[in-house]
């Protein structure tokens, strides 16, 4: 495997009691990219999520991170190396505050994830930290606000935030603007191009205008499988892709 590429997936296949959901999926992810897994529904781009962290089991083929085969290791070990994702679904602690959210993720720092006898002020030396990354993407003055009373927006740029508390090599977004106004989208979007600075990203999207706004590459999934790759110019012109999506495109534009 090239040390240029961070992710690679060898003919990974996923079955379900004999459906067959990923069939033999490779996928290569260059190093401080943004790369683009897109699909109609159904196409298996959240189950290739799944497969990547450990979150299902592989039925066959093969996943290397950073040049290592992964296949057989657990999602906390993978999460550990560097590869963390985001949910569709809001996966934030909504009557905690901002802050204490992304402290959360900073614990693990500390080794004291699990010391749940310790008292608060043990994390106040992980405050300002916290800040920093509030901070970058923009939530700086809600730190104090409870979770739970932030605009739908405001939640997925705390989730990046949280997913950045881990320090990621690899980000794997999953539908980033889902559900999201135009304004949203346009923030949302210029956070993913700034985090994405240092690091990796992988996501899953289906708002073509972020796609064509952000990727660098993008891979197209039908029926499981891969149907083109390449940049947003290429892969938009392609008769199989724009079949796979009559309707689809229009919607999400």
């Amino acid at each position: 495997m090239s040390n240029e590429y961070i992710l690679e997936t060898r003919d990974l296949t996923r079955e379900f009691k004999g459906f067959v959901a990923v069939d033999k999926v490779n996928l290569r992810v260059k190093r401080g990219s943004i790369h683009a897994l897109i699909g109609p529904n159904g196409a298996g781009k959240t189950t290739v999520f799944n497969l990547l962290t450990k979150f299902l089991a592989v039925s066959s083929g093969q996943i290397f991170y950073k040049g290592q085969d992964i296949t057989p290791l657990k999602a906390a070990e993978v999460a550990r190396d560097g590869m963390v994702r985001s949910f569709q679904i809001s996966a934030v602690f909504p009557h905690l505050t901002v802050l204490e959210n992304v402290r959360i993720g900073l614990q693990r720092q500390l080794g004291t994830s699990y010391h749940f006898w310790k008292p608060e002020s043990s994390l106040y030396q992980l405050n300002e930290r916290a800040r920093e990354l509030l901070d970058e993407v923009d939530l700086g003055s809600f730190a104090d606000t409870v979770t739970v009373n932030l605009p739908y927006g405001r939640k997925r740029a705390l989730e990046i935030a949280t997913t950045l508390a881990l320090d990621p090599e690899l980000m794997l977004l999953d539908e980033p603007t889902q559900g999201m106004g135009h304004e949203d989208v346009g923030r949302v979007v210029e956070l993913i191009r700034k985090v994405a600075a240092n690091r990796t990203v992988l996501m899953v999207e289906h708002n073509m205008n972020v796609v064509s706004n952000l990727s660098d590459t993008i891979t197209v999934l039908a029926r499981g499988s891969v149907l083109a790759e390449g940049p947003y110019e290429t892969v938009s012109q392609d008769p199989r892709v724009l079949e796979a999506y009559v309707g689809s495109t229009e919607e999400t534009a």
